[in-house]
């Protein structure tokens, strides 16, 4: 049985009701492949997981884009996993760079994340990456690795986790990882599950790319045997999401 190819919209915090009307609209009229063929999960902000989640088409998904690490309680600001739980919200996205960058998440604080959203019943898109200098220094498979075990040291059943895979030099810069480069880090983090934690983690376990996903890349990535979908960062809030969707179409045909 083949990988579904999984394409995840990510809207980071951009949207009004009436932007976000409009996108639902645009979703819910688009012709895509069944959901034998391609999952597809959207994560707005948190103001907007209800209104999306009661007006989005049925087969597509809705995912929060982080949750806290434990259960709620004195941590304002903070979004838990089972308020996530509560409002029927089936995915949640934990360690994007930008909030590794930006507010300070470690890789075991990642790990903890992931590991206690999983306990409670989500499934989980988990971020890794690397750096422009950590590319050029040449550590590229040395930083996602490392992002990767502290992921795995908490978590035994990979079966609800997607990975993915964000050179952070590539998003929302325009710069996009080739197919080869994409291809190249994919099959080295599918070795990686192999060694470390199993062949059969490693076979089934969806590895998806993030990084200036757009439609007129998307082919020629999914084409790639190790890439196994997207995390679409600016380019899911316009009506080219549809297209990207449809490159599911390239795997179904491979």
């Amino acid at each position: 049985m083949g990988r579904k190819l999984f394409v995840g919209g990510n809207w980071k915090c951009n949207g009004t009701t009436e932007e976000v009307n409009k996108i639902v609209s645009t979703l819910n009229a688009g012709q895509v492949p069944s959901q034998d063929v391609v999952e597809v999960v959207v994560s707005p902000p948190f103001v907007f997981l209800p209104l999306v989640k009661t007006s989005l088409r049925p087969d597509f998904h809705v995912a929060a884009q982080n949750c806290w690490v434990k259960k709620g309680g004195a941590f304002t600001g903070e979004v838990s996993a089972e308020m996530l739980v509560n409002l029927s919200i089936p995915w949640v996205i934990i360690g994007h760079s930008e909030r590794r960058l930006i507010l300070k998440e470690s890789n075991e604080f990642v790990g903890d994340k992931v590991a206690y959203a999983l306990a409670q019943g989500l499934k989980v898109i988990a971020c890794i990456g690397e750096t422009l200098e950590q590319r050029e220094a040449g550590s590229t498979m040395a930083v996602v690795a490392e992002q990767t075990k502290a992921i795995a040291a908490k978590i035994s059943n990979w079966t609800d986790v997607v990975l993915a895979y964000e050179p952070v030099w590539a998003i929302g810069t325009g710069k996009v990882a080739t197919p080869a480069q994409a291809q190249e880090v994919h099959f080295e983090l599918r070795k990686w599950l192999q060694a470390n934690v199993s062949p059969e983690v490693a076979a089934s376990t969806r590895i998806i790319y993030g990084g200036s996903v757009t439609a007129a890349n998307c082919k020629e990535l999914a084409a790639q045997p190790d890439v196994d979908g997207f995390l679409v960062g600016g380019a899911s809030l316009k009506p080219e999401f549809i297209d990207i969707i449809k490159s599911a179409e390239v795997k179904k045909n491979a």
